[in-house]
């Protein structure tokens, strides 16, 4: 089986000859390992870096084009290099790259199409008590969505089998962390975890600016995400709370009609009039999110096979 590990970087001149000293040579399962970096409008010396460290594959973006930008392309091209398995690590040396042995047991065994290394993020000492509460919301909020647990949802320590990255498609700029995750669920893909540590942090993050930026974009991100797998559950969920309104308004203005007082509560019934406009809009979208998902299912199983036929099997698939 050949494996890629990747590294997504962005102005890390400084730390990226620590990240690739560090990683494995040899791994039981793994006939061959090969790097890839992926520079993302670096404005230092990363790509020349790379070159001189013997990197094997470099892709580089004249301009940064964010983090879910960079996850296709580099998975375009690990397809393209007939890769079975994909690794990606931090430039930022924060995951100890001898977990990548571990990381990609699972995947070797065919017990796990996608592996995520678990950082405990509530237990990182490091980690300041507002992220570490944060990251907790977050596990909770996607792991619900996704239907089961999720320690550490936005972990960027992950290893991915030929077949989910075929299955795979994220339409996100931030991030594909969060968007991977949920789509794998949709698709049925099995999700492992291992249980790693980190270093020390060797910078500030650039993935975002701040913590409202990150919130923000993360916010969006889920409910897009999920709104086109569960487009159901997501407008009925919306449209509710108008039905509830409508039917208190309506309840009110008939309260008071059988006292005699209806022409005082003229407003309620023109405010129920809006309200059941507002929920039957929601009711609409969630019927045409409904037939967009079903369509959208098909078009993505196209691009599976297609994707399949672009890039072939590997001599390992054509073996089983």
């Amino acid at each position: 089986m050949k494996l890629i590990i990747q590294i997504p970087c962005k102005d890390e001149e400084e730390n990226l000859p620590k990240v690739l000293a560090e990683l494995p040579t040899s791994i039981p399962g793994i006939s061959t390992i090969q790097t890839q970096v992926i520079d993302d409008g670096s404005t230092d010396r990363t790509y020349e870096v790379a070159r001189e460290l013997g990197v094997d594959h470099i892709v580089r973006f004249r301009k940064n084009r964010g983090l879910g930008n960079a996850f296709k392309a580099w998975v375009e091209n690990a397809l393209r290099e007939w890769a079975d398995i994909v690794v990606n690590t931090d430039a930022d040396n924060q995951y100890p790259s001898k977990y990548i042995t571990d990381l990609v047991q699972p995947i070797i065994s065919g017990s796990a199409d996608i592996v995520i290394g678990n950082r405990k993020p509530t237990e990182v000492e490091h980690f300041k008590r507002y992220k570490k509460k944060l990251q907790w919301l977050g596990n909770i909020v996607v792991g619900t969505l996704a239907g089961e647990m999720m320690p550490d949802a936005v972990s960027g320590f992950r290893a991915y089998s030929r077949e989910s990255l075929l299955s795979l498609n994220v339409t996100a700029k931030f991030s594909y962390v969060i968007d991977t995750i949920l789509q794998a669920h949709k698709k049925g893909l099995q999700i492992d975890r291992v249980n790693i540590t980190t270093n020390l942090p060797t910078r500030p993050s650039r993935l975002f600016k701040n913590i409202r930026q990150h919130i923000k974009k993360s916010t969006a991100n889920i409910v897009r995400v999920y709104a086109m797998y569960e487009p159901l559950r997501t407008f009925l969920f919306m449209s509710v709370p108008f039905f509830v309104l409508w039917g208190i308004g309506i309840l009110r203005y008939v309260i008071a009609r059988s006292v005699g007082n209806g022409s005082g509560k003229i407003q309620s019934l023109v405010l129920s009039a809006i309200l059941i406009t507002i929920a039957f809009n929601l009711f609409s979208l969630w019927v045409l999110g409904d037939i967009i998902a079903k369509n959208r299912a098909l078009v993505e199983e196209h691009m599976r096979m297609t994707k399949k036929m672009k890039y072939g099997l590997t001599e390992w698939e054509k073996n089983i």
